[in-house]
C-alpha cells in the first residue's frame, strides 16, 4: 500500500494521513512505501527496550557499589551515613528507577496500580527538584519539572476517571437515603463507569506510550546521574533555600485560599504547595540505616540513635499534617470536577432535574465543610514564619 505521506514523529509512532485508494490517480509521484518507516519504528522500540536494560544494570551496579540493600537505595529520605548531596542524588535516581521499572513491566504490580505508583514517584521527584532549585538553578529545575509533569499528564487519564467514580460512591455513601436509590444517580454512575473502563483500556493498553514515557524518564535519569552537587555542603545549606520557598508558597496559598472570593483554582494551587511540603519533610526525615558492625559500636551510637528517633517523630508529624491537609484539598477538587460532570450530564439536565439539584446541593455542602477544615488545618501547619520553620526543621 502507498500513502501520500508517512512520517516518523518524536513520539516514535507512524503518522498516517488520509490517503487516496492505490489505484488510478492514487499512485501519483511522491508516494513512498510504508515499510521503511515501520522498520524505523520497530528499531526505535527495540532501542527503548535496550535502554531500559542498561538503566537496570547500572542501577544494580550502583546499589552494590554503595553497599546498600535495594530497599535502602529506594528509600525516599536521607540516611544518616550519607551526605545531603549524595542522599538527594540517590533519592532522585531511586524514584526514577522505580518509575521506569513500573512502566517497563518489570514488577508484578497490576497495570492500573503501576500507573498510579508511577505518577506518585513523579510527584516526589518534582518536589525534590523544587527543594534543590537554588542549587540547580531556576531554569534547569523548571525544565526538568516540566518533563516530569508532561509524563504524569500523559498517564493521568485512567486514574482521573477512576477517581470520578470513587468520588461519587463516597458521596452516595454519605447520603444513602437522599441519593442511593435515585434513578438519575444510578444512570450517572453507569456513565462514569463506562467512561472509566473505556479510558482505562485505552491508557493501559497503549504499551508504546508507556515505553515512550519510560524512555523520556531514562533521559532524565541520565542527566541526574551526571548531576554534581557540592559534597561538603550541609543539609541546611543545600536544601534550606528550597524548603523556605516551598513553605512560603504554602503560606501564600493558604492566605489566598482563605479570601471570600477565592475559587477552586486557588485551593488547587495551594494543594500543590502542600504536597511539596509533605514530600520535602519526608526527604529531610533522616533515618539510621540497617544496623551493622559489632555490639559495642552499636551501644556507642545508641544515644545518637535515640536523638534521631525524637527528631524523626517531629519531622514525620509535619509530613502527616501536610498529607492530611493535601487529602482534604484533593477531595474538594474531585468534588468540584464531579459537580461539573453533573451540570453537563444531559439526562440529569433534561429529565432528572430534582436529582440533579440534590446532587449539586450535597456536593456544595461537602465542599464547604472540607474548605473550612482545610483552612483551619492550614492555619496550624503554616503558623510559623518561613525562616523560623526552616531553622526548626534543620535543628
Amino acid at each position: 500500500m502507498t500513502t501520500n505521506r508517512t512520517a516518523i514523529r518524536r513520539r516514535l509512532a507512524v503518522r498516517r494521513t488520509a490517503h487516496r485508494p492505490p489505484w488510478g490517480g492514487g499512485k501519483a509521484r511522491g508516494h513512498r512505501s510504508i515499510v521503511a518507516p515501520l522498520a524505523a519504528t520497530v528499531a526505535a522500540t527495540v532501542a527503548v527496550g535496550f535502554g531500559l536494560v542498561v538503566v537496570r544494570v547500572e542501577r544494580e551496579r550502583r546499589a552494590a557499589r554503595a553497599g546498600r540493600s535495594p530497599r535502602q537505595a529506594r528509600r525516599f529520605g536521607l540516611l544518616s551515613d550519607e551526605t545531603a548531596a549524595s542522599g538527594c542524588r540517590r533519592i532522585a535516581l531511586g524514584q526514577l528507577d522505580l518509575a521506569i521499572e513500573l512502566l517497563g513491566g518489570e514488577s508484578s504490580t497490576p497495570p492500573e496500580e503501576a500507573v498510579h505508583e508511577t505518577r506518585k514517584a513523579l510527584k516526589r521527584l518534582r518536589a525534590l527538584m523544587r527543594l534543590l532549585e537554588d542549587e540547580l538553578g531556576a531554569k534547569r529545575a523548571d525544565r526538568e519539572r516540566a518533563v516530569l509533569r508532561d509524563a504524569a499528564t500523559r498517564l493521568a487519564g485512567a486514574r482521573d476517571a477512576e477517581v470520578m467514580v470513587s468520588t461519587l460512591d463516597a458521596l452516595i455513601e454519605r447520603h444513602p437515603r437522599k441519593l442511593g436509590g435515585r434513578r438519575g444517580v444510578v444512570e450517572l454512575r453507569e456513565d462514569l463507569e463506562r467512561e472509566r473502563l473505556r479510558v482505562s483500556a485505552r491508557t493501559l493498553g497503549e504499551a508504546v506510550m508507556r515505553e515512550q514515557v519510560a524512555e523520556e524518564l531514562a533521559e532524565v535519569r541520565a542527566r541526574v546521574a551526571k548531576l554534581k552537587l557540592p559534597a561538603k555542603r550541609s543539609t541546611a545549606k543545600l536544601t534550606g533555600p528550597g524548603l523556605e520557598h516551598i513553605y512560603r508558597a504554602g503560606r501564600t496559598g493558604r492566605r489566598r485560599a482563605g479570601r471570600r472570593n477565592a475559587g477552586a483554582r486557588a485551593l488547587h494551587r495551594w494543594r500543590k504547595h502542600v504536597k511539596d511540603l509533605r514530600y520535602a519533610a519526608e526527604i529531610l526525615n533522616v533515618r539510621e540505616p540497617a544496623a551493622a558492625g559489632s555490639e559495642s559500636a552499636s551501644k556507642r551510637r545508641s544515644k545518637q540513635r535515640r536523638r534521631m528517633v525524637r527528631q524523626s517523630k517531629r519531622i514525620a508529624e509535619v509530613a502527616r499534617r501536610a498529607d492530611r491537609l493535601g487529602e482534604m484539598l484533593g477531595e474538594e477538587h474531585d468534588l468540584m470536577l464531579l459537580a461539573e460532570r453533573v451540570r453537563a450530564h444531559k439526562p440529569l439536565k433534561r429529565h432528572r432535574k430534582r436529582t440533579r439539584k440534590r446532587l449539586l446541593r450535597a456536593i456544595s455542602r461537602r465542599r464547604a465543610g472540607l474548605r473550612k477544615r482545610a483552612l483551619r488545618e492550614g492555619e496550624r501547619l503554616y503558623a510559623r514564619k518561613p525562616r523560623r520553620f526552616v531553622r526548626k526543621m534543620h535543628a
